[in-house]
């Protein structure tokens, strides 16, 4: 009997499951698709660029855990104070109290069991179309991917279920904790109205103390390095809390007071509703404004990464192609470019140093960068190197003991030469560089070679060609002793731009979901917070119902009264993403590139939620009336 009860309740229930239902379904689908990215043992094994972004999606899956915790959690025991008072009746009928918290463990335990069923199958089609694009955006085989993967669909399984497990274990506990009188009372509690003083100042200043500080600390990283991320993290978290205890009191207060906003239509019953409800909603929209901050962010975050890619690869090479030796191939794919500059230079090689003429050097200075990882603007022009070579030779990467009869490179020489002309580090392994005169070069018995250096127009449109390119190179600069296996790394831009953007696309990837899952599971919870009071509210509205007041005006009421509710974390969690983005100024050149994509994808997201949670408190306070 009390299976049919139960099965029955939860049909009534079905719009609140189903918000619950929602948000594990997402948090369970990517934390699949994140662990097939991540295990793929085989796949992983055959291509090392896949192997260096692994970590990246187990760090993204191991942060969707522990929010997925808290999120359970909360949305449980936001279920249990839905049904206290049914059960407490169960109770009072006659039924077992063990009998009941046998009932609801298996009603947690299902709706765990469904959703880890749904939320797999999402999962292994979230792997394939997500693990495909990821691997046509890298460049990579697909073979050995498989986006049904056992060792993945078994740690989701397993973990969820031991979730699922304590959950409804933890409600059963508490179910049976509880008398009758307490849960058939649950919804009797009052509102309590916080009175104002000299503490709500004190705590008002501390908070926004805090929060100040907390975002000196997370912009002034490349000063305080792990500690200030920590501790202004710690701050800014305790600071929004504080603001939210302190601060949206005093302001429901204050457009109470307005007396012409006030008197207008039904506000004034509005913003009582506001000032009954806001005190038992400040901790969980302090809750909510740090996870959208930490969703926005990691979107964001994901998104300035792969954003800066570009301008990683450009900073340090201004030349988009650098050939030593080319060949027929090289030419061919050359003369169908669009080329901007274009310069070669002789040099010789023996068994001490690569030796370049100055005389070419001068009749063709090369260009080189402005700008650096620590000091970087976009308005910052390449420059041609201008520093004069008045003596016979010059030397660099060598040991000083050796040659200390030889001037150094001038430091622009050196750039142009480092980042401009040699191509792999392997070249520089056991030999020096040196700019001599044309005598001197004549003289030196190594082989004479070339080096060709490049400027197109956009060298991301002739990325076939750079590839096959820097394939080439690969086999002309393979030393001659080394095994065959061994691969010679090259640091051409485009090599450069690949090996940052395998890095950065997963990063990506994970920053989107993981924001995503953030913002739903979030959201979630705010909806579960403000519906878990609307039974409270129903006489409220029936009473204004009954004296007249037109049903236009009190669902504008619920409108109004709810959007004050969502937007206040809504508008400090974009502030924290705003702020806190200047963090990521120690390793990217541009945290802000194209932050409107996330922040346009949370608004529509929330809204979302918004709208839908409007509808629920709406026919929970304003049922049909026939």
């Amino acid at each position: 009997m009390l299976w049919k009860l139960s099965l029955s309740s939860m049909r009534k229930m079905m719009k609140d499951y189903l918000v619950l239902l929602v948000g594990l379904v997402i948090s369970i689908s990517i934390f699949y698709m994140f662990q097939t990215l991540g295990m793929n043992s085989e796949y992983v094994k055959a291509n090392s660029m896949i192997r260096s972004i692994g970590i990246v999606f187990n760090v993204g899956a191991l942060l969707l855990a522990f929010i997925t915790i808290f999120y359970i959690f909360y949305a449980n025991s936001f279920l249990l104070s839905l049904r206290r008072k049914e059960l407490g009746m169960y109770m009072v009928l006659g039924a077992k109290k063990a009998r009941i918290s046998q009932m609801l463990f298996g009603e947690t335990l299902l709706m765990g069991v469904v959703s880890l069923v749904i939320g797999s199958l999402v999962g292994i089609v979230l792997s394939s179309g997500i693990g495909q694009l990821l691997m046509s955006l890298l460049d990579i085989s697909t073979e050995g991917y498989h986006p049904f993967y056992l060792p993945s669909l078994l740690m989701t399984w397993g973990f969820f279920l031991v979730l699922f497990l304590i959950t409804s274990t933890i409600n059963a506990i508490r179910l049976a904790r509880a008398t009758e009188l307490d849960l058939i009372r649950a919804e009797q509690q009052n509102d309590k109205v916080k009175a104002k003083g000299v503490g709500t100042i004190v705590v008002a200043i501390l908070g926004i103390s805090l929060v100040a500080f907390g975002y000196y600390l997370l912009t002034h990283l490349r000063e305080y390095v792990a500690l200030g991320f920590i501790v202004g993290a710690v701050v800014t978290t305790i600071g929004t809390y504080l603001i939210f205890i302190s601060l949206l009191p005093v302001f429901v207060q204050m457009l109470k007071n307005n007396k012409k906003l006030n008197d207008c239509q039904l506000n004034a019953f509005t913003f009582a509703q506001l000032r009954f409800r806001v005190n038992n909603l400040t901790k969980i929209l302090g809750t909510v404004a740090m996870l959208i901050a930490l969703g926005v962010g990691a979107m964001a975050g994901g998104l300035a990464f792969q954003q800066n890619v570009e301008l990683v690869a450009s900073i340090g090479r201004i030349y988009d192609i650098t050939l030593h030796d080319p060949v027929e191939e090289d030419y061919q794919a050359l003369a169908n470019m669009q080329v901007l500059e274009q310069n070669t230079y002789r040099y010789k090689k023996d068994e001490k140093a690569y030796y370049f003429t100055k005389e070419d050097l001068l009749a063709h200075p090369p260009l080189i960068s402005t700008n650096t990882m620590e000091q970087y603007s976009p308005d910052n022009e390449p420059k041609r190197v201008t520093q004069p070579l008045p003596e016979k030779a010059y030397i660099m990467y060598n040991d000083p003991a050796e040659d200390p009869q030889l001037a150094a490179v001038p430091d622009e020489w050196s750039q142009a030469i480092s980042r401009e002309f040699i191509s792999s580090y392997e070249m520089l392994s056991d030999h020096a560089v040196q700019i001599v005169d044309q005598e001197t070069y004549a003289a030196i018995k190594g082989s004479e070679h070339k080096v060709l250096v490049a400027q197109v127009d956009d060298y991301l449109k002739y990325k076939a060609d750079l590839k096959a390119m820097d394939e080439r190179q690969m086999k002309l600069l393979k030393p001659e002793h080394v095994d065959e296996d061994h691969e010679v790394s090259i640091n051409s831009k485009y090599s450069t731009y690949q090996q940052v953007y395998a890095f950065t696309s997963g990063t990506m990837f994970m920053g989107f979901f993981l924001g995503i899952a953030f913002l739903a599971m979030m959201a979630s919870c705010l909806m579960f917070k403000i519906l878990s009071g609307a039974t409270r509210d129903k006489d409220r509205y029936s009473m204004l119902r009954k004296i007249g007041v037109r049903k236009e005006l009190l669902v504008g009421s619920i409108y109004k009264e709810l959007f004050v509710v969502f937007v206040f974390p809504a508008l400090l969690g974009l502030l924290h993403v705003l702020v806190g983005m200047e963090m990521f100024s120690i390793i990217l050149l541009d945290p802000y590139v194209n932050i409107w994509i996330p922040t346009v994808i949370f608004v529509a997201v929330y809204a979302i939620y918004y709208l839908v949670t409007v509808q629920l408190y709406r026919g929970i306070v304003l049922p049909k009336e026939v």
